[in-house]
């Protein structure tokens, strides 16, 4: 294995260079000013890959155990440097939970899938740097392959259909109050669907070349494996796991649309810091991550450093808080995935209620859809994101899901507005 650079080329030039080759893992930090946004990956090759459907987070980790990661290069700058990459869908998270569905699984559509890879591009985007890992017999072809990059096609024109109807989701969304008035929950995430037909040969590629520039954010990605996979603008870190067990997680909620204006962008930006409606939902679902994190972090070490922070993207202002704890000894990121998943910000308080009243309420699986995507390193390391602003796709069809946190103060053609902001980008994907 060596670490070699090579010129600079933009990551999504890079992707449209690879794009096709089976089995690719692209985690793109494509959003503007944002000090998450300064690393992406591109991974290559990888020495097996694994779908999942049970016990995810004991077959990770002994899958992962079964592999002697190659030696670390010295001059290899980046934190992740090998290991797995892939997702766990929000149904196979509530399943692993103790959490059975009235729905199937989604149709052709693995409950997670990962990669193991050791062969990877790494983009510092602040010094405009691109370093190569890998085997030193595959250096020559990959940088050929790199300078050589086609413009991505435009995306086919899609298909969209609406499962929720306004009229529905008015009445899915009463129906949720109702269990709110009645002391059941506090709050659950409700969320709308689309779907299209999957255009025949349609490269994810070139979707996600789109989404990027309609909507870029520091935790975007690009999966295609097996048929199926992600082109993903998610904003949400969920877990970050450093080697020496520190770990932070940056739940949203809260969303306030954005204005071409600069000073009612400002405005708005402010309302939303100062709206008691969005600061109680927030502080309820920064509650719950710091209860989740306290299963499987040191006493005491669990804090909020960060509470009601606004960060700005391209259709939407959000409410953004931080919790941060120290994994105990003899923990790994295994268990810290088995204590949180599915997110709190997406399913809501308390939260196994919550799960219970979406899977009655909304019209059909979520899929990958609010789960999580990740890197876990040989070294123990993990950055992980919420799925959300994702569009899934499996052999025949794509989804594009969206919603919010609803509470007793919601009112439904705020919240359905809400959601549409979040899933415009999707929907405006091959118009």
């Amino acid at each position: 294995m060596i670490a070699a650079r090579l010129p600079f080329v933009p990551p999504e030039a890079a992707l449209a260079a690879f794009a096709g080759t089976p089995d690719l893992a692209f985690l793109d930090s494509a959003a503007r000013h944002d000090p998450r946004a300064q690393t992406s990956y591109l991974c290559l090759a990888p020495r097996a890959v694994l779908r999942l459907e049970t016990d995810p987070y004991t077959r990770l980790r002994r899958w992962m155990a079964g592999f002697t990661p190659p030696p670390r290069p010295a001059d290899w700058p980046f934190a992740f440097a090998g290991g797995a990459v892939g997702w766990i869908g929000y149904d196979l998270a509530r399943r692993a939970a103790g959490l059975p569905s009235r729905f199937a699984p989604l149709p052709g559509l693995p409950g997670g899938w990962f990669g193991l890879y050791t062969q990877i591009l790494g983009f510092d985007l602040a010094r405009r740097e691109l370093v190569y890992l890998g085997p030193a017999e595959e250096l020559a072809s990959v940088a050929a392959r790199l300078l050589n990059a086609p413009a991505p096609p435009p995306p086919p024109a899609l298909a969209w259909r609406a499962e929720t109807p306004p009229p529905v989701y008015r009445q899915r969304h009463e129906a949720l109050k109702a269990y709110i008035g009645a002391g059941d929950i506090y709050q659950a995430n409700l969320t709308l669907r689309f779907t299209a037909p999957r255009p025949p040969g349609l490269s994810l590629a070139a979707l996600h070349h789109a989404l990027r520039r309609l909507s870029p954010a520091p935790f975007g990605a690009c999966l295609e494996g097996g048929g199926c996979g992600l082109a993903c603008a998610s904003p949400e870190r969920f877990l970050r796991l450093y080697p020496d067990g520190r770990v932070e997680t940056r739940p949203i909620k809260g969303t306030a649309a954005r204005h071409p204006d600069p000073e009612a962008d400002a405005r708005a930006a402010a309302a939303l810091r100062a709206n008691p409606k969005e600061r109680a939902e927030n502080l309820m679902i920064t509650d719950l991550l710091r209860n989740d994190l306290g299963k499987v972090c040191e006493t005491g070490s669990v804090r909020v450093p960060e509470l009601w922070s606004v960060e700005s993207y391209a259709q939407a202002h959000h409410l953004v808080s931080a919790v941060t704890g120290r994994l105990r000894p003899g923990l790994d990121a295994f268990d810290l995935l088995a204590a949180t998943l599915p997110g709190g910000s997406i399913t809501g308080a308390p939260k196994h209620r919550a799960m219970e009243i979406i899977d009655e309420l909304e019209a059909g699986p979520r899929g990958a859809y609010c789960g999580t995507l990740a890197w876990i390193g040989f070294d123990g390391a993990m950055d992980s994101a919420i799925i959300i602003r994702t569009l899934t796709a499996t052999a025949d069809t794509l989804y594009a899901q969206a919603g919010g946190g609803i509470t007793w103060d919601s009112t439904w053609s705020a919240e359905h507005d809400e959601a549409m902001i979040k899933i415009s980008p999707l929907l405006a994907l091959g118009q």
